[in-house]
Parts: C-alpha cells; sequence; structure tokens
C-alpha cells in the first residue's frame, strides 16, 4: 500500500486489507535527491523489501487507497527492481470495501526477514539525458499524464519553480481518462482507443511523463494491459525537466 501524503500511515493503520504491508514511496526512494520520490538505489530497495519479510519469487500484489493513483508507481518500482509476478488489485481499497471483504487495522504482525535481490531493469526508466536525446532521434512517443491546462501551460504547476508547459513532441492523455467511475482499470479495448485519440503511435516504444513520476506509471500500467512491450517511465518527469531553464517547452 503505497503513501498518499505524510497521513497515508495512519490511514493504513485506521484500515487496510488483511496483511498488507505498508509501501512509503517517499522514503523508500531516493532520498538524496532533490526530486520527489525518485527510484531508490537497488541496495535500498533490498534492504527495505528484506525487512519487509519480501523474498526473491514473492508475489506482489499492490493496492492503494484511491482505486487506482500511486499503486501503479509501485507496480512500475517493482518491476524496475527486476520483480516480474506483481500486479496491482483493481480498484483498490475501496472496491474491496464496497465488496463487504474483511479489513483490520493496526501494525501488521512481525514477518520473518527474507532474502531478496533487486536486479535492476534500466529498460523500463528514462532520464533527462535519454529525454533530451529523444527530441534529436524522436525513437519513441513522449505521452504526459497531467491535466490538459497544465500540459498546455494555462494553468500553474502545483510545485513551486517550475515552469509551465510540457516536453516538445509529447501527446497528452490525462491518466484519469484510464479509470472508470468505480476507480478500476478501463478495459484494453478502450485503452488502446484513448492512446490513439491522443495520437500515440503504438508501434513505437513509449515513453510516459507526469509531474513527479506517479501518474505517468498509471499510463505504464495501461500500456502494458493491452500488451505494450517497449513502455519506460522518465522518473523525473515535469519536477525535473520544468525546472531547468536550460530546456526547451512547449505550451498549447
Amino acid at each position: 500500500m503505497p503513501s498518499e501524503g505524510k497521513y497515508a500511515h495512519a490511514e493504513y493503520l485506521e484500515e487496510h486489507i488483511p496483511g498488507a504491508l505498508f509501501f512509503d514511496i517517499d522514503e523508500i526512494a531516493d532520498t538524496k535527491s532533490s526530486l520527489p520520490h525518485m527510484l531508490p538505489p537497488p541496495e535500498k530497495f533490498s534492504s527495505r523489501m528484506r525487512s519487509m519479510g519480501i523474498g526473491d519469487g514473492s508475489r506482489i500484489v499492490v493496492y492503494d487507497s484511491s482505486g487506482l493513483y500511486s499503486a501503479a508507481r509501485v507496480w512500475w518500482t517493482f518491476r524496475v527492481m527486476g520483480v516480474q509476478d506483481v500486479s496491482v488489485l483493481n480498484g483498490g481499497l475501496p472496491k474491496w470495501k464496497r465488496e463487504g471483504l474483511a479489513i483490520e487495522s493496526g501494525e501488521p504482525r512481525g514477518r520473518t526477514t527474507r532474502h531478496f535481490t533487486a536486479r535492476r531493469n534500466a529498460d523500463l526508466v528514462r532520464d533527462v539525458s535519454d529525454m533530451k536525446a529523444l527530441l534529436k532521434d524522436h525513437s519513441a512517443e513522449i505521452v504526459d499524464a497531467r491535466a490538459p491546462e497544465r500540459f498546455a501551460g494555462k494553468a500553474p504547476e502545483p510545485r513551486p519553480g517550475l515552469r509551465s508547459g510540457h516536453i516538445p513532441g509529447a501527446h497528452n492523455l490525462p491518466f484519469a481518462r484510464l479509470i472508470n467511475k468505480n476507480g478500476t482499470l478501463k478495459s484494453a479495448p478502450e485503452l488502446e482507443r484513448l492512446f490513439e485519440e491522443a495520437g500515440v503511435d503504438l508501434s513505437k516504444p513509449v515513453v510516459t511523463s507526469c509531474g513527479s513520476g506517479i501518474t505517468a506509471s498509471v499510463l505504464a500500467l495501461g500500456l502494458a494491459e493491452i500488451g505494450h512491450r517497449k513502455t519506460s517511465v522518465y522518473d523525473g518527469s515535469w519536477s525535473e525537466w520544468g525546472a531547468d531553464q536550460s530546456l526547451p517547452i512547449e505550451t498549447g
């Protein structure tokens, strides 16, 4: 269950799926970076997983309290760290509760430390150097998950010090369009249509971006659902690109 703010742990203690562990995306991160919740070093991720009782070969199911939001980021993080057997609980905790299934409160029971080795899959991640290269060779599609007003540069960014606009050549597909009103992910045919309507050439590799790498992971999850095999996330996203005055931007 990933963090969604400073009260996330308190919410977890109040109610969670029996046996669920708390995953804090702001702590299981590169805390030395000035950018928000960047991917942690593999050795740090391995250490945290061992202490949580998650081992090599564990099956991972991720959920959040919104339905589908930050769980996608944790799903992607596990995949980057080499875990193949990881999935997202469709509809998250809200759907679980609507179906009348059991919940519990308080801290989880102690778990035995297990061996875990992160094997970073660099193909799933893009950094600012990769993004600058894409502007020259156009070898991949860039899809931005932010709201249309932010993408167009008509609304200010919620984080201070960031310019308004988007990476040149990026397509806009707000992550919320991938999600049904009940918090579940839309069907594969619906998802494919949304990407195509956004102008994305799905025959090419796709790099997703957003404000800080959270909702870009929702797009990555949607692409995985339709079977797209060459998807990566720009980890720094607009928090990095929008802050660097030397990098080009577009508006409109």
